[in-house]
């Protein structure tokens, strides 16, 4: 570890941050804590963790500074380390709000929490964003309307815990495969929606089995099944 890597306690935590740790007698551990494990860009351990992994939750704010965390999913791997300051994951195809992509190109700010509950293991990086729908990155992920790439601005481990043990039990049917292709959603075929989706979607249901109505929808959800 190269100490140009370590972060300044005082680049790190905002002054609010600082006045808690003062209130509650800790301002030497948060300095302690930071110069263990937070650091300026990824290292070798770091970059292991991230590639194993399939999810990851994303946490991102809008111009109005209201938060919101989604979980991201995608086949093992699926966010590339593009250099040690530097990596990028896409954005699939999912119930058209553009919640967290949104703020994403409002704020650019973002924190992604990589969590393995197996383990229990987790990390935590925080960095500024931007979205690509350039050729080059579009085809490293079939299927993804559009590309985020993410420079680092800090990443550290966080304690694991309090994290409960969790088993994997598979990978999601939904993640589209090496052409792009993924199954339609059963949401997607919820009548009371027909009229609204996008062009591309448009007269599908019929395709996959006809239109459901909510309440068979909601069946499938408690059955595993969305």
């Amino acid at each position: 570890m190269s100490d140009d890597n370590m972060m300044d306690p005082d680049e790190f935590y905002t002054k609010t941050q600082r006045k808690l740790q003062e209130e509650n007698e800790a301002l030497k551990l948060g300095d302690a804590v930071v110069g263990a494990i937070v650091r300026k860009s990824l290292e070798a351990p770091h970059i292991e963790f991230i590639e194993k992994l399939d999810y990851f939750f994303l946490s991102t704010v809008s111009s109005k500074g209201e938060p919101t965390v989604s979980y991201k999913g995608g086949p093992v791997g699926f966010v590339k380390i593009l250099d040690e300051t530097t990596l990028m994951f896409p954005n699939y195809d999912g119930n058209g709000m553009f919640f967290s992509m949104g703020n994403v190109q409002e704020s650019k700010k973002l924190g992604m929490l990589f969590i393995d509950m197996e383990t229990p293991q987790r990390i935590r990086v925080q960095g500024t964003a931007s979205i690509t729908t350039k050729e080059r990155a579009m085809e490293v992920y079939p299927g993804a309307n559009m590309v985020v790439v993410v420079e680092i601005d800090s990443v550290f481990y966080n304690c694991a815990r309090y994290i409960h043990g969790f088993k994997r039990v598979g990978t999601s049917k939904y993640v589209p495969d090496e052409q792009g292709n993924q199954p339609f959603p059963a949401w997607k075929r919820i009548e009371l929606l027909q009229d609204v989706l996008v062009p591309k979607d448009q007269g599908r249901a019929e395709q996959e089995g006809g239109t459901i109505t909510q309440d068979d929808y909601n069946r499938l959800v408690s059955e595993g099944d969305s």
